[in-house]
């Protein structure tokens, strides 16, 4: 299988050191990126072809990855439209809803939306998926393949839920980074060096995620067990309560959601 990257930014880099590490072969991958720099940076790190724009070469593959910003998609697809001959098309493009992609590739219908977010930079990443009608069984196979060279993959049968998506896991990564710098500026408040409150904050953030991630058990039943009747956990979360903080995520990530829609739509314009 032979994958062409439209564009060589964070992702890609990602997504093609991921896919070498489970021993995909460099003579499988290209990149276009007119960026000179991004083209040396790739082709040095990885030993991949690289181009500054869509040739003859860059089309003789079985998946074009969409990695460039939104906001430039509709340009960089100009040279593909009515050239492709059955490839599978993935858009890692936040916003982009694949009817739009579709359209500027000329009546394209082969398209599968992905949505990873930044810790697939490390390996650790967590993609939501959606597969237009025509795609089957095995193009979707060949797209969690890909996608799963950087972290977890999870499927959605409605193109709606990736604003979603977008909203809890794409977006996810801030808000968890958002709680952590809280973490540590309590730690240093209450008379902490910042280094320890740092570790103290990041290290228990991780071991919980993991404790999570791995357990049987629900997350409420086992923030219930740290939770112990008359004690310092209990005072912490009373707070939280009274200031209605789950409330307040909620209506935040909500918002993200709606900006998502606000997006596509305003992306999806020409």
């Amino acid at each position: 299988m032979k994958i062409t990257f439209i564009g060589g930014g964070n992702m890609a880099t990602a997504l093609i050191g991921g896919l070498r590490k489970q021993g995909f072969s460099a003579a499988g991958l290209q990149v276009v990126d007119p960026d000179d720099a991004a083209r040396t940076r790739l082709t040095d790190a990885f030993g991949v072809r690289s181009t500054p724009a869509i040739d003859a070469a860059a089309l003789n593959c079985e998946v074009l990855l969409l990695a460039v910003k939104p906001q430039v998609m509709k340009d960089a697809l100009q040279p593909l439209a009515g050239r492709l001959t059955g490839q599978l098309v993935i858009s890692i493009a936040a916003g982009l809803k694949l009817a739009d992609i579709g359209r500027w590739l000329g009546g394209y219908s082969r398209l599968i939306r992905a949505m990873p977010n930044t810790p697939a930079l490390i390996g650790a990443g967590m993609t939501g998926l959606y597969a237009a009608p025509d795609v089957d069984n095995a193009g979707r196979t060949v797209a969690e393949k890909i996608l799963r060279s950087v972290g977890k993959t999870v499927w959605v049968d409605d193109e709606a839920l990736m604003d979603a998506v977008t909203a809890v896991s794409g977006s996810g990564p801030a808000y968890v980074f958002y709680f952590i710098e809280a973490l540590i500026e309590a730690g240093r408040q209450l008379g902490l060096p910042p280094e320890t409150a740092r570790e103290l904050a990041i290290e228990t953030f991780v071991g919980a995620a993991r404790l999570a991630e791995i357990s049987s058990d629900s997350v409420a039943m086992l923030r219930a067990r740290v939770t112990s009747k008359g004690g310092t956990t209990e005072a912490a979360l009373k707070v939280f309560v009274e200031e209605a903080l789950d409330s307040r995520i909620i209506r935040g990530i909500s918002a993200a959601a709606a900006r998502g829609r606000e997006l596509s739509e305003i992306l999806g314009q020409g």
